[in-house]
């Protein structure tokens, strides 16, 4: 009997004390500061996801460079360069990094300066 008062007890007292730390980060928020606080915190993750983004695209084109050929007086779709694997495969540094693989109708030429 006096156990189930206790597990009773117990059960009633973990249940009341997670409802009350609820509605406390609620409240937080609803301040200026933590308007403030939540609107910096997306602002440093988006930050974090350029920087990482443009990181992982530059490591990729920098391997890419020593590693494969590049495909000279083509370009891709969005005006980068085209290189070739050593499967004669074709294919361009998307912004965040990836590389996408090019059919033959979507290399372009590259136009050529004038002096």
């Amino acid at each position: 009997m006096k156990k189930k008062y206790l597990v009773g007890l117990l059960t009633i007292a973990l249940c009341t004390t997670l409802v009350f730390s609820a509605n406390a980060q609620d409240k937080k928020k609803e301040t200026g500061v933590g308007k403030a606080v939540d609107k910096t915190g997306k602002a440093i993750g988006k930050t974090a996801t350029t920087v990482g983004n443009k990181t992982a695209e530059v490591a990729v084109k920098g391997a890419s460079k020593v590693a494969d050929k590049v495909y000279k007086g083509k370009m891709a779709p969005d005006g980068t360069d085209v290189y070739i694997d050593g499967k004669n495969r074709k294919y361009y540094i998307n912004k965040k990094g990836g590389k996408v693989y090019l059919k033959a109708s979507q290399i372009r030429n590259r136009p050529e300066h004038k002096m």
